[in-house]
């Protein structure tokens, strides 16, 4: 079996394999009670989740090859060691140490089933009693957003230390795909076992664009920290190109929680468009975009830049924004809370977007993108529009997957893309 060679050298080349996990009962093993604890602003009906991801993974499927989650955990936990390895990772993070006999005791399919939809806890000694918690191990609410937990970055796959312990799990879990699924041949940097969960060294994939070759853009906000950026320049400095190299960090507020990650506010679309959240992106405010420049892996500049578009522009990146919400101010706050800057390019010019952000939508139809709906794509009807050479937006239903927060970026996790001629 010939292995996918992990190769990410930007953030638009024409996508050849992508690893996505379907929503599934771990969505629903929720309550009001605990909602806010999942990360999320609601709850979702998991059957319609489900009919609008089956709309994102039908498209991908006729245009990459995709791997999903639960089959290469399933693959992981066919081998002694690393299901052995996993569980205590997993099991010593969560305080579940009296659990490891009954994981290891399951067939892989049930058990990566459990790892994922959660383990309900015994309640068989007077502690376990008074922990009053209903789950030994807790779902993986946010396991959908495939994106965040790792990050390929040209060869590498960057294991991410998150931000919230109630999403670990997701990170041990893609270690171990990377590295015992069989399926990837690509370097591995677990940042959970080279920092103390205590450490401030935290990043999510969801800050974290390839805009170039020679281009990388951080996301610094309350996902990841800029020790944890420091740290990925310190790891992957050896990688970067030979000669010069540029990383832009663009700071982010703390709150409203829709502005978690980078890519709720801006991703690129194109080699010369871009998706942006105009007030943080390219309007007057207190959040500053520091550039970071490079000669051979040593630093050689660092300051502080007027806008991540001009800074783009000098680097020979001049960018047209497409504005998610479009003209109107209450329009853009309600779509980029609905995630209407999350998209996700999956060839140049060729995007998956929710069909819900209406006036996004007319704003890309402004730009030159054809309009086509996920069902003609896959029917067959649309596919002139992913084959041609123009720009086109792919639309999928968004009325309940937008609520666990994030979009189709945050739910596709690349793994071979083509290289763009610039």
């Amino acid at each position: 079996m010939q292995k996918v060679r992990i190769d990410v050298q930007s953030e638009i080349g024409t996508l050849d394999a992508v690893l996505l996990h379907r929503p599934g009962a771990e969505v629903e093993n929720m309550t009001p009670n605990n909602v806010q604890r999942a990360l999320y602003s609601d709850i979702l009906n998991l059957s319609i989740a489900q009919e609008e991801y089956s709309q994102l993974s039908g498209v991908l499927s006729s245009v990459s090859k995709v791997f999903e989650v639960t089959d290469l955990l399933s693959k992981v936990l066919d081998q002694w060691k690393p299901r052995a390895d996993l569980i205590q990772r997993i099991c010593l993070a969560e305080d579940a140490e009296s659990y490891v006999d009954m994981l290891m005791a399951m067939n892989s399919s049930d058990l990566a089933r459990v790892l994922v939809e959660g383990l309900p806890a015994r309640v068989d000694t007077l502690t376990s009693f008074l922990r009053n918690e209903y789950y030994a191990l807790y779902p993986l609410y946010n396991f959908y957003f495939t994106r965040d937990a790792a990050v390929t970055l040209g060869n590498s796959a960057l294991i991410c230390k998150m931000a919230n312990k109630v999403r670990m799990r997701e990170s041990l879990i893609m270690n171990a795909i990377y590295r015992y699924s069989g399926e990837f041949e690509c370097d591995v940097i677990d940042v959970n076992a080279l920092q103390l969960q205590s450490s401030p060294v935290i990043m999510e994939g969801g800050d974290i664009i390839i805009a170039r070759e020679d281009i990388l853009i951080i996301g610094n906000g309350v996902r990841t920290t800029s020790q944890g950026i420091d740290f990925i320049i310190d790891r992957l400095r050896g990688n970067f190109p030979k000669g010069h190299y540029t990383v832009l960090v663009q700071q982010l507020p703390s709150e409203p929680e829709s502005f978690i990650h980078l890519d709720m506010v801006f991703t690129l679309l194109d080699r010369d468009k871009c998706m942006i959240f105009e007030p943080l992106i390219s309007q007057s405010n207190q959040y500053q975009t520091v550039q970071i420049t490079f000669d051979d892996g040593q630093v050689t500049g660092i300051r502080a830049v007027s806008g991540l578009l001009p800074a783009l522009k000098s680097l020979g990146m001049d960018l047209k924004p497409v504005v998610c919400g479009g003209k109107d101010d209450w329009d853009q706050e309600r779509e980029q809370w609905h995630s209407g800057a999350n998209s996700f390019a999956f060839a140049p010019g060729k995007i998956l977007t929710y069909a819900r952000n209406i006036h996004t939508l007319e704003d890309l139809d402004r730009n030159g993108f054809e309009i086509v709906t996920a069902s003609d794509v896959i029917s067959g009807k649309a596919m002139s529009a992913i084959t041609g050479n123009n720009p086109c937006a792919v639309t999928i239903a968004g009325s309940e997957l937008p609520r666990g927060g994030g979009g189709p970026r945050c739910m596709t996790m690349p793994l071979s893309r083509r290289k763009v001629e610039w």
